[in-house]
């Protein structure tokens, strides 16, 4: 397919496990990448944190990663999720990554350790230059405990001309905007939050890593490529429908809600791995009531 752009609806994967026994579910994997496909997404992000990435062993993502590009087949992108709190290890996941045929990267910071900027400058500078892929910087001090500071990424990014964008789910449209005024043209950054996904568009990001899409791909795709053709008053519209949506799918841990989204429609069963657990009857509801309001 074409080179790697980083433009348009990605789709942060969710992983099925077995309800037998809490194996990966590669069947009900394949469909749902059909799924996608189908619904015109313009990437696969597998092994991110919607996928539950820290309960996945090594062999478990090389597989992932493997049979999203073996499915794809140059009708969609492949951006493997890779990132550690040990940098050897997320050097490790790069290589496997590019290895299973990954056409680029997803970087998430360190977890848990919480190093200087000097050491985020470095951990992505150190996985960068291991592999000849792509790599997307992604920034969610939520879940990381860190936030890499605008100047660090400029930085970084200045030491690698692979790193060629950013995942940013900061929670802040300012954080977005004030590194898009100054890096212009030389970075693409997708909104790692569906709510913001038009508001940072609107500033000039140029899509969103989604996890609506695993549910609604052709939807949340809507929004991305009219707001991508310029057409914000169609763009608006069709946000604020999914607004209920997006909000619903983090009404409880992520990936919890999607996975009851998707169970719903008979996807896959709603299985997760400890420690992560299921929405309560409460936000199961609200779940299912906000997709039929959608769609009706």
């Amino acid at each position: 397919m074409a080179a790697f752009t980083l433009r348009g609806t990605f789709t942060a994967l969710v992983t099925p496990f077995s309800e037998a026994d809490g194996s990966i579910d590669f069947p009900a994997y394949e469909r749902h990448l059909e799924a996608q496909i189908a619904g015109k997404i313009h990437g696969l992000v597998p092994c991110g944190t919607t996928g539950e990435s820290p309960t996945l062993s090594e062999q478990e993502k090389f597989e992932l990663v493997q049979r999203s590009v073996k499915v794809a087949a140059g009708r969609a992108f492949v951006m493997a999720g890779i990132g550690a709190n040990d940098t050897k290890k997320a050097v490790h996941q790069a290589q496997a990554a590019a290895e299973a045929g990954a056409d680029a990267v997803m970087l998430v910071m360190p977890p848990y350790s919480r190093p200087s900027q000097a050491g985020l400058a470095d951990y992505v500078e150190q996985v960068a230059s291991a592999v000849q892929l792509p790599v997307v910087v992604y920034n969610i001090p939520g879940r990381t405990a860190v936030s890499l500071e605008v100047d660090t990424l400029i930085e970084a990014a200045a030491r690698s001309s692979n790193v060629v964008g950013l995942k940013d789910a900061s929670g802040n449209v300012q954080y977005c905007q004030n590194l898009l005024a100054r890096v212009g043209g030389r970075l693409s950054v997708l909104s790692g939050d569906d709510a913001l996904t038009l508001p940072m568009m609107a500033v000039g990001a140029r899509g969103v890593v989604s996890v609506t899409s695993n549910v609604l791909p052709a939807a949340v795709g809507k929004v991305v490529q009219a707001a991508l053709d310029g057409k914000f008053d169609l763009a608006r519209a069709e946000h604020l429908r999914l607004l209920a949506v997006h909000e619903a799918m983090f009404c409880a841990p992520s990936p919890g809600p999607v996975k009851v989204a998707l169970a719903e429609r008979g996807a896959m069963c709603a299985r997760l791995r400890p420690p992560m657990d299921l929405p309560t009857p409460g936000q199961r509801a609200r779940i299912v009531a906000a997709l039929q309001i959608f769609e009706s």
